[in-house]
């Protein structure tokens, strides 16, 4: 059978079993299993096993349900009151005013945990409720929390990069630098775009509230000094060596438990609330890893991953040719693999067509991370919808939908890089 036939056959299957309510975890593994039964000779019960497994007792996987259990207390104390209060004054003039929230919140907790289901995740936490609260539209709500949410992976650190640097034999130190600029101008992109659709839709934003002076703004600031000290916390422990990205993650959560302490905003519901809260979610997000890292396996049995790396290769294309070509094939792939396993199945392939086009290999890092993004937010695999869905109840389809524009916009960004490559080339060429 043909690598196309194979292909529908399987994404078949995977719609009809989302479209009759099985689990999205189980759907993943289902098809998987089907794919390695059907197309391959490994028996799929072990493989399922062994990867199950693994995936369910990784160490560096730690960090997400500790991240989440951050957002949880931050959710259900007076922490996530204290970030409104603070942002509002200087963001309540802006076209979409609190909606910026969403856009700020993710770039800043990008540079805290590295994920991007834990900056949706966590952020979510803390902004979805209050923006619904004060009469914001879900549709943009959401969407613009789902695109915002891929910074965890463009802003450092960056699991992502870390396996492309370790793959490709890149500095994982200048991919870091090199991710800087990119994830600013991309965050500014959504703020613009929020900025655009709040003046074409007046009538859907909440009114401002009573302007302010700037001594009065700056007084309203002092509720931000809970959460920089948290965010100061987590982020000196990491660029001080004290503590890795998954010892961070638990000075987050010592560190919210302490604030919410101090500001008489800890009891013992809201402690057994924000952990039994933190514990679902968490459930839910390790089924589905578990059954994506199962179709990934399936996947590279099956060898798809590397025929259809294998096809743009011998395409023979321009350099601008072959970004658009491996822009759009990473979009297809994304369609059923998870990010770390879309770079580690593709790049033995897709490097040395790379080198011989002269692309620089730093700047292609910050191109895959890009289009990874772009991953997390397309169905029927897009990691941030499910995250969303568990959060908010929608149906998988509406959320993509709304989410639509800010794909749109990460593929502009996709264009920006490679017109203007000094974005990603320029700090880590001054290091």
């Amino acid at each position: 059978m043909s690598d196309v036939a194979i292909t529908s056959l399987l994404m078949v299957v995977l719609f009809a079993l989302l479209g009759s309510g099985v689990w999205i975890g189980l759907t993943l593994a289902g098809v998987a299993w089907i794919g390695m039964q059907m197309f391959s000779s490994r028996p799929a019960g072990d493989a399922m096993a062994i990867t199950v497994w693994g995936a369910a007792s990784s160490w560096t996987l730690t960090a997400l349900p500790l991240f989440v259990w951050m957002g949880e207390i931050l959710f259900r104390t007076k922490l996530s009151e204290s970030m409104f209060r603070g942002l509002a004054p200087w963001v309540n003039r802006l076209p979409g005013r609190l909606l910026h929230t969403n856009v700020i919140g993710c770039t800043i907790f990008a540079a805290v945990s590295g994920s991007s289901a834990a900056t949706c995740a966590t952020i979510g936490k803390m902004t979805l409720p209050e923006l619904a609260r004060r009469g914001y539209p879900e549709d943009i709500t959401i969407g613009s929390l789902a695109g915002a949410g891929t910074l965890g992976l463009l802003i450092p650190p960056s699991i992502i990069m870390i396996v492309y640097g370790v793959t490709a034999d890149v500095s994982i130190a200048r991919l870091f630098v090199a991710g800087i600029l990119p994830g600013i101008v991309l965050a500014s992109l959504f703020s613009g775009y929020l900025a655009v659709w709040a003046t074409m839709n007046r009538d859907r934003v909440p009114p401002p509230d009573a302007a302010m002076t700037l001594r009065e703004k700056l007084f309203e600031s002092r509720h931000l000094i809970p959460v920089v000290l948290l965010i100061g916390a987590v982020l000196g422990s990491i660029y001080s060596g004290f503590a890795t990205a998954t010892e961070a993650a638990a000075v987050g959560v010592a560190g919210s438990l302490i604030l919410s302490g101090v500001q008489r905003s800890l009891n013992w519901a809201t402690f057994r609330d924000s952990l039994l809260g933190a514990t679902r979610l968490y459930c839910m997000i390790a089924l589905i890893l578990a059954g994506a890292q199962f179709l990934t396996l399936a996947m590279g049995y099956i060898g798809l991953p590397r025929h259809l790396a294998e096809f743009v290769t011998e395409l023979g294309l321009s350099p601008f040719m072959l970004i658009l070509a491996l822009a759009v094939f990473y979009i297809i792939l994304g369609c059923f693999l998870d990010g770390i396993s879309m770079v580690v199945l593709t790049m033995g392939v897709i490097l040395p067509t790379v080198q011989a086009a002269h692309i620089d290999l730093v700047w292609f890092g910050i191109f895959i991370v890009i289009v990874v993004e772009m991953a997390q937010i397309t169905p029927p695999v897009g990691f941030n919808l499910f995250v969303l869905q568990g959060m908010t109840g929608k149906e998988i389809t509406w959320i993509a939908r709304v989410t639509l524009p800010f794909f749109f916009l990460m593929c502009g960004m996709v264009l920006l890089l490679w017109f203007f490559p000094q974005l990603a080339t320029w700090m880590p060429s001054r290091m």
